[in-house]
């Protein structure tokens, strides 16, 4: 009995840092990005690691060729899909029109397996309700739905009203956890001490205090303290308990 625990744990980690690293070669999508095939994969190789940790009726060499075998196809997949654009489309798919200037292409809907009902419930996930409002409507190769309403319908853009727009960026962490992180630091040309006077600013007389702190693109530190209470008003729970 100890000695089969044993032989699981040692399969566990094994398989475990096996995976770790084949996904990280693989690369990352999200899983709403994720095309079918791309998704059953996954469950595939996620069956064959699972099965190297706990199936002891079969050698671990047997699961491990066979997990690599999967990652390694999966790779070279990627790569050829990247390089000739044929190829990527007959692995992928590519995006199908279902909707052209309001009207719905019923052949490409029958084509997608996808029913009118289906469709109209994609459009009213994507905040529309009348199909007449629609130029383009494409199902995408993971399945979702990209609509691009008529111009009389597109929001309006500070562009269109000739308003010009300061550069947008992205917040910077400078504290987490009331430690700093120095390479940030470096990273935006900040000190130490310039955080300090900006916290002093905010009454805020320790940096070890501050739960969280971003360097905003406008130039401005963000902060947030330990134990900030949320009001009554602020939460939206319903639930009573203390969890």
């Amino acid at each position: 009995m100890i000695d089969e625990t044993l032989v699981v744990v040692v399969r566990v980690i094994f398989s475990f840092f096996t995976l770790l690293i084949f996904t990280r070669v693989l690369g990352k999508q999200e899983v709403g990005q994720l095309t079918f095939f791309d998704y059953i994969n996954g469950i595939t190789i996620g069956s064959i690691a699972a099965n190297l940790a706990t199936d002891l009726s079969a050698t671990t060499w047997g699961h491990w060729v066979g997990l690599t075998g999967y990652a390694l196809l999966t790779g070279v997949l990627q790569i050829i899909s990247m390089k000739n654009r044929y190829i990527g489309k007959v692995l992928e798919g590519e995006p199908t029109v279902v909707v052209k200037d309001g009207k719905i292409l019923e052949d490409n809907l029958k084509k997608m397996r996808i029913k009118v009902g289906e469709l109209m419930m994609l459009l009213r996930q994507r905040g529309v309700f009348n199909i007449t409002d629609v130029e383009f409507a494409l199902i995408e190769v993971n399945g979702k739905l990209s609509v691009l309403p008529k111009p009389q319908y597109l929001p309006v853009t500070p562009s269109d009203l000739n308003i010009s727009k300061s550069k947008s960026g992205i917040a910077t962490e400078l504290i987490q956890e009331g430690k700093l992180i120095l390479q940030n630091l470096e990273q935006k040309n900040v000190t130490k001490e310039w955080i300090e006077q900006e916290l002093e600013k905010k009454g805020i007389h320790r940096i070890e205090s501050v739960f969280y702190a971003l360097y905003l693109p406008n130039g401005e530190l963000y902060v947030d303290l330990y134990e900030e209470k949320v009001g009554e008003e602020e939460d939206i729970s319903d639930y009573p308990g203390p969890y």
